[in-house]
């Protein structure tokens, strides 16, 4: 049966408010699928995405997989988060889950923190926002509605018992999608709040910006190849950095 007509593609996704609004996985593609089937199979994915603003759907089934399972730290944020496990697997084991989606700005990631972070009882939750809120992503923002979603996130896990661990944003001097952007000064003076916030706060800030820009506010390049997600050598450097706040956040967290 062709992947077109295949009923998950066809499926009417819910409307209002209903106990299960998330469909069933897509059926993999066939390798011999034809250009029709994967027209069909993107479409269908842009419609979810587009009934599921924040993402909600994505990491359900995965949440409710884990039962019981203590969960020592959870990675939110987009697709910086989202691509490093396949670049260092070893870091998401033993209790560490990666809830990354690419493209995801954080008002988005502010809307399902309680089912993604909060309701999984970790011991730490390590934020990483802002790329594509410079890059306005979701449409466009002020700076103090970026810091408010991260006061937001910050405060609600705190309230939890949860340690907190703030991702700078990783540097980035032009974006692919969005050509004539120069983002690395806001990227920069998004930084400086970001770390007196956490500093204010009693988080764990860590400085992958310091650790991964060339002179102009660039990724360097032996880091990326696209200048803005890490290549393999590039999460190498984060992931370190990463291990060592999240113990220190640990540390101070709210004890089990």
């Amino acid at each position: 049966m062709g992947i077109a007509s295949q009923p998950a593609l066809a499926q009417s996704l819910p409307v209002g408010m209903v106990e299960e609004p998330c469909l069933p996985p897509l059926p993999d593609l066939s390798p011999t699928a034809t250009e029709a089937e994967i027209a069909s199979r993107r479409e269908a994915m842009m419609e979810r995405r587009r009934a599921d603003w924040g993402g909600l759907c994505r990491h359900r089934l995965s949440n409710g997989a884990l039962g019981t399972r203590a969960v020592e730290a959870v990675f939110i944020g987009d697709s910086i988060t989202e691509f490093w496990e396949a670049a260092s697997p070893d870091l998401f084991r033993d209790g560490v889950v990666n809830r990354g989606i690419g493209a995801q700005t954080s008002p988005q990631m502010l809307l399902r923190f309680q089912q993604d972070v909060i309701a999984l009882k970790p011991r730490v939750v390590h934020i990483m926002a802002g790329t594509n809120d410079v890059a306005g992503n979701s449409g466009p923002g002020r700076p103090e509605d970026f810091r408010n979603n991260i006061r937001s996130m910050v405060e609600l896990a705190q309230a939890h018992g949860i340690g907190v661990v703030i991702g700078a944003i990783p540097p980035a001097a032009t974006f692919s999608w969005r050509p004539g952007m120069a983002p690395a000064g806001r990227i920069r003076e998004l930084n400086g709040w970001l770390r007196d916030y956490a500093r204010e706060r009693g988080a764990v800030f860590v400085d992958y910006h310091e650790a991964m820009r060339g002179l102009d506010g660039e990724m360097r390049p032996e880091l990326t190849a696209d200048g803005v997600h890490p290549d393999a050598d590039g999460y190498a450097v984060m992931t370190p950095l990463a291990l060592a706040a999240i113990q220190a956040a640990a540390a101070g967290s709210m004890p089990r």
